[in-house]
């Protein structure tokens, strides 16, 4: 399966937040699919966190079309969680995504609208400092 460009920055990201990435991919196999989400981990350190469990599906927004990125990544993250829901109902899935992914697509108001819709939960990095920015649940 091919990595979205910034897979490494959101792994690099989350190692630097605390997190140990646990599978990379992260494979689920349900109902006759075999899926790989991205990258799973687990932070063992931080109290408010300490056994939390995540999923997180890396989407770069590289196509030709951002209307097209973001139904493929709400697509896939719905299919994801509903899969996790099976296998591992604790692991929480996110979309990993950049800023600027963020602030051109996400934060327009049809995708908060599905945003909110199905709870969809993301991860914001900064790439070019190898961090999470923002963590929306």
């Amino acid at each position: 399966m091919a990595r979205d460009l910034i897979h490494n920055i959101v792994k690099n990201a989350l190692i630097n937040d605390g997190w140990n990435i646990t599978h990379d991919p992260y494979p689920v196999k349900v109902g006759g699919f075999e899926m790989e989400i991205d990258l799973g981990a687990e932070n063992l350190v931080a109290a408010e966190r300490e056994g939390e469990k995540i999923a997180i599906e890396v989407k770069t927004f590289a196509g030709l079309s951002k209307v097209y990125d973001f139904h493929l990544a709400v697509g896939q993250f719905i299919d994801y969680r509903i899969a996790l829901k099976t296998k591992e109902p604790e692991r929480i899935l996110y979309v990993g995504i950049t800023d600027n992914v963020y602030e051109e697509v996400f934060e327009l108001p049809f995708p908060q609208m599905v945003i909110k819709e199905i709870n969809m939960k993301i991860i914001v990095v900064n790439p070019d400092l190898n961090t999470v920015i923002k963590w929306i649940k």
